[in-house]
């Protein structure tokens, strides 16, 4: 007999099945043992019966504890009362490797969890959220292919920042210094020129001195870059691309959902829906008004702002001409709207604030010079950059999607620490 998952034994309803996993709980008597196994799929009821099993399979029996992992074959059997409805009962077993005390049990604090994260990955709310984060991951590159995306690949080793100074990893590089991405961005518009339309699915660094539960040193960012496309079609794209993951999450997480206790319903009625586009200025009106929140024009919205504005949406919003002031060097002035820039945010429902950033990019080489300069820089280190706005140069677009605020938000989980495998922030580069 060959071993099958879990998740696909369950489907015979009876009969023999052959598995293999992890103890994920055990309990007993001296006469019965009930031991909960666990593979990636699912977990399942082993039931072993001292009367039916031979004494050496029942003395195996006591050695497994929590996270051993163990192989049994037998019969299956309906019991409403087991964890998933059905049970097996044991008839052979084969102990693969024994487990020590397991550190992890009920009632530890986020930090202990976070320094035993090499383990708690095995959990059942982690497990669920790596395959939502597996399917969002897919759902991005779905997404751009089928529309005639190419995926293109920047260096991470970047001699220049593109989202401020001060929030670079500087990196040792032979002789020289160079810094860790911040974006593709700058890149990734050399490469329009050639492919048109490119994105990208990769790891980004920001040495922000940020504690809050939206911030990550080390993410990864789904960005996309578009030649001719101008900010409507981009702010349309994006709205797209956050429906068609949602839905693909729907279509292939929803046991992890529910696992998770995220309604499906509110994902599926949003789909329905039109999501709103305002400006920056209407953003502050309505932090005014309804909120009695007298932001300043020119100041770029915090965490309080955001949570507050979407307090009014049940629904991701787009929130267009920031001023440019306070916009990175690439981000052009709106003609229509001086003063203002022709970027975008996308913001979640339910305090999960932005997930998505994006911009048309300037083409004007003099006013790039002159908010380089603004920043501190020195434009001849943007040679290659400027290089572009030289030779055939076409209005061009792009956003980049925050992958773990994207799952944090999907997943219901308060801090976005619980949206990666591994966090990195201000305060934690280990395990």
């Amino acid at each position: 007999m060959e071993y099958s998952s879990i998740k696909d034994a369950l489907t015979k309803q009876s009969g023999k099945i052959k598995i293999r996993g992890w103890c994920y709980r055990e309990r007993g008597s001296k006469a019965v043992r009930f031991i909960v196994m666990r593979d990636s799929s699912e977990i399942i009821q082993c039931v072993f019966d001292k009367e039916k099993l031979s004494p050496e399979i029942w003395e195996e029996s006591q050695k497994i504890k929590m996270e051993a992992s163990f192989e049994v074959s037998g019969e299956l059997a309906k019991n409403e009362k087991a964890p998933t409805g059905y049970e097996v009962q044991v008839e052979e077993l084969k102990i693969i490797g024994l487990s020590d005390t397991y550190p992890i049990a009920k009632d530890f604090s986020p930090e202990f969890l976070l320094d035993q994260r090499h383990l708690w990955l095995r959990s059942r709310k982690m497990t669920a959220m790596l395959k939502i984060r597996s399917c969002v991951s897919g759902a991005i590159h779905k997404f751009f292919r089928d529309r005639g995306y190419y995926e293109f690949d920047a260096p991470i080793l970047q001699p220049t920042q593109a989202e401020g100074g001060s929030t670079v990893f500087e990196v040792k590089y032979y002789k020289d210094k160079t810094y860790l991405s911040q974006t593709w961005q700058l890149y990734a518009e050399s490469a329009i020129f050639s492919l048109e339309k490119i994105y990208n699915f990769g790891p980004t660094f920001r040495a922000e001195k940020s504690k809050t539960s939206r911030h990550l040193s080390e993410f990864w960012m789904a960005e996309m870059e578009a030649a001719w496309m101008e900010l409507p079609e981009l702010v349309q794209t994006s709205k797209e691309e956050i429906k068609f993951i949602i839905s693909e999450v729907l279509d292939k997480c929803k046991p992890e959902l529910a696992l998770l206790k995220q309604d499906t319903a509110k994902f599926e009625v949003m789909l329905k829906k039109d999501w709103p586009t305002i400006t920056y200025e209407e953003a502050l009106k309505i932090l005014k008004e309804k909120e009695k929140m007298d932001v300043p024009w020119g100041k770029d919205l915090r965490t309080i702002e955001e949570e507050k504005l979407m307090l009014h949406f049940d629904t991701p919003v787009v929130v267009t001409h920031y001023p440019k002031e306070a916009m990175a060097f690439y981000k052009p002035e709106d003609p229509k709207k001086p003063g203002t820039a022709l970027c975008f945010d996308m913001l979640a429902p339910e305090g999960y604030g932005e997930i998505i950033g994006g911009s048309q990019r300037d083409t004007d080489t003099k006013k790039l010079i002159e908010f380089l300069k603004r920043d501190g820089e020195d434009p001849e280190d943007y040679k290659f950059y400027l290089d572009l706005r030289k030779y055939g140069s076409v209005p061009h677009s792009g956003y980049g999607v925050g992958v773990e605020r994207v799952v944090r938000w999907i997943c219901g989980f308060d801090s976005i620490k619980d949206a990666i495998p591994f966090p990195r922030t201000m305060l934690r580069f280990k395990p």
